[in-house]
């Protein structure tokens, strides 16, 4: 089938559509949401986990055949840190895929006009070429850490695209870098390395701290998208993109992990010392996704960092500390 790329009839025109959002409740999730409602949609389907257990095939075809949404995005997914990923590899893998197989097969089968279905930019190889493109996929091997959700992430990269040859059916996929925002992760141990530095701060802040000490170096570089750049894209690429090849969605904005972690210190109004621990690792010195074929259909990011951090710390001291 071939490809429709940056096409100028939009395939959203129609704002009563009924849009099933899987993971609804997720910081992607939320974030799509929420840029569904400012865009003006009115009818999305948003099911909870025990409204809807999408692990289970019987209930998703259910849903599908009452339901029956115009259009779905997918992103609903188990997720967590290294340890996490090290401790239930089966967990990871076989949830993962018993989701994507049972949303992408009953999507099809119940005539959903286009499925957006969303990854992450662990697929790519660990020693993958900087910035990373999209022809990266199964070149190398993957980083052991997260090879299991990398593996089924993969495989739903090439579910849509094998309903797409064999079937002409418009499923289509996107691969985020590194977010942030509102809902994020703020767990003290096991929440990525932004939300995991902003409540540091915070509680250094609160207590009356000298010092912060931060692992590594700081040297390697990283690549942060506001989730609610992520949300834009993704309407973005349901309405304007039809095509094989997954998509990477970054904000081609590259910053050290010193640097953020100054920025961090400065949106908490930490007034203390950083320090850093140079014995602890630095993990891969860069890590940025090649979104040029993204920026080539008309997208760009709109949050920059600073606005964006700021806008997470307020959300952290109404959402997080209060609870």
């Amino acid at each position: 089938m071939a490809e429709t790329i940056g096409s100028e009839v939009s395939s959203m025109s129609d704002k009563s559509a009924k849009i099933f959002v899987a993971g609804h409740r997720g910081l992607v999730g939320s974030a799509i949401v929420r840029k569904l409602q400012e865009q003006g949609f009115t009818n999305l389907v948003l099911k909870t986990h025990a409204e809807l257990d999408l692990t289970r095939q019987a209930d998703v075809e259910s849903f599908f055949s009452q339901e029956k949404p115009v259009y779905v995005i997918l992103a609903a997914a188990k997720v967590g840190g290294i340890h996490a990923n090290n401790t239930y590899p089966a967990d990871f893998i076989g949830v993962n895929l018993q989701i994507q197989t049972n949303v992408i097969h009953s999507a099809y089968e119940h005539g959903v006009k286009k499925l957006l279905f969303l990854g992450s930019s662990c697929i790519y190889p660990k020693f993958a070429p900087q910035p990373i493109p999209e022809s990266a996929l199964l070149t190398a091997s993957l980083e052991p850490t997260n090879e299991w959700y990398a593996i089924a992430k993969i495989a739903g990269i090439k579910t849509c695209q094998a309903y797409r040859i064999q079937h002409g059916w418009d499923a289509i996929s996107g691969m985020p870098t590194n977010l942030y925002g509102p809902n994020d992760n703020f767990h003290p141990e096991n929440s990525h390395v932004l939300p995991a530095l902003m409540r540091r701060f915070h509680e250094a802040k609160v207590n009356g701290a000298e010092e912060v000490v931060v692992w590594g170096t700081g040297s390697p570089l990283r690549e942060f998208l506001h989730v609610d750049d992520l949300a834009d894209a993704c309407v973005f690429l349901l309405d304007r993109y039809s095509g094989l090849e997954h998509v990477n969605i970054g904000s081609g904005q590259e910053v050290t992990i010193r640097e953020l972690a100054e920025l961090v210190k400065e949106v908490v109004g930490f007034e203390g010392k950083l320090g850093w621990d140079c014995t602890k690792p630095d993990g891969t010195p860069r890590k940025l996704m090649d979104s040029s074929k993204l920026a080539s259909l008309g997208w760009t990011p709109k949050v920059s960092l600073r606005d964006g951090l700021s806008q997470t710390y307020d959300w952290y001291l109404k959402n997080v500390c209060n609870q």
